[in-house]
């Protein structure tokens, strides 16, 4: 059996193991990236493909009369036209779960930078800004403190319940939105977070953090219109999906002071293009879509990926999004 990996650098740029799906297959081959005029002619004679970000459309499908799986290293799986695969009996699985706690750290990585700019007062220094100072120290921006300070989570699943007990370490109360986690923490404690309207979330949320899935009701969440209800001194961040934000009605909101600062790790198109309004906009941190990328949770990736893979080849396919 031919196993295929067609993009495998981003979850394994060598600092893991590809030996267990090695075991799988007679013919094994893993290129770490791979043209779109390259899908075919690689994919072909494979029963098995396994993708991150290459995208698997109904053209190529149908060229690819003897694959029977694709497995998604991601938790996303739009990159797959699952309908045209289930028209073929081709069983396409995902990856879910794997980077609860390396994504709700991350959030806290993007909001304490906002709140302190340590990056910007560590260059400061190291460039001799604090030596030429008058004063003991000195701070380029105000410096904010989280206790006590209200947190808003839109979408309560997994990473929203890890963003939420983190928060209350910090000191911080914490409301919420959106739908409930279908499952329990791995500690068995879910904190008791009150539920409110997204209007009242937004209104009374110092820190608004977005954690709920991009379908048609949330494509476009924060738009001018709900922008305009957030507090003048708020922060929002975005480790979700680019598109749950009008990014030009955040780039404007910020640039008028009319909320303090924004953190994204998701854009609406990834890589963006030069022209995205985030990348000039005041007090905005983009990051490159790494919040899932820890080492931890691309171990966790890579064994559940496997999994998947063993379970189908077993006849009891697991995580599946089409068969």
């Amino acid at each position: 059996m031919r196993i295929v990996v067609l993009d495998g650098y981003v979850l394994n740029p060598g600092d893991l193991s590809w030996e267990e799906l090695n075991r799988l297959g007679d013919e094994v081959v893993v290129y770490d990236r791979t043209p779109p005029e390259l899908v075919v002619e690689r994919s072909r004679g494979a029963a098995i493909l396994l993708t991150n970000k290459t995208p698997l459309r109904a053209d190529t499908i149908e060229q690819l009369p003897g694959l029977a799986y694709i497995g998604v290293l991601a938790t996303g799986y739009d990159i797959v036209d699952v309908a045209a695969a289930g028209a073929h009996g081709i069983t396409v699985t995902n990856v879910p779960s794997y980077g609860t706690e390396s994504v709700a750290q991350f959030v806290f990585a993007l909001l304490l930078e906002l709140c302190h700019h340590v990056g910007s007062h560590s260059e400061s220094a190291r460039s001799g800004e604090w030596a030429a100072s008058t004063d003991f120290c000195y701070w380029r921006s105000p410096l904010v403190e989280l206790s006590g300070r209200t947190l808003g989570i839109v979408g309560m699943g997994r990473i929203g319940e890890s963003v939420a007990r983190i928060a209350e370490a910090f000191g911080m109360r914490v409301i919420a939105s959106g739908r409930q986690g279908s499952a329990a923490q791995p500690n068995g404690i879910a904190p008791q977070v009150p539920r409110v309207e997204l209007d009242t979330l937004l209104r009374e949320s110092d820190v608004v953090s977005l954690h709920c899935p991009l379908t048609p009701k949330t494509e476009r969440l924060i738009n001018r219109d709900t922008l305009a209800k957030m507090k003048p001194g708020a922060l929002l961040i975005n480790t979700a999906r680019g598109k749950l934000i009008a990014e030009a009605d955040l780039a404007a909101a910020l640039n008028e002071g009319r909320i303090a600062g924004a953190a994204v790790d998701v854009l609406s198109t990834e890589p963006p293009a030069p022209d995205n309004p985030l990348l000039s906009a005041r007090n905005c941190i983009v990051t490159p879509h790494i919040a899932w990328a820890s080492s931890e949770a691309r171990k966790r990736l890579l064994g559940i990926a496997v999994s998947n893979v063993r379970a189908f080849l077993d006849g009891t396919p697991t995580n599946v999004v089409s068969k």
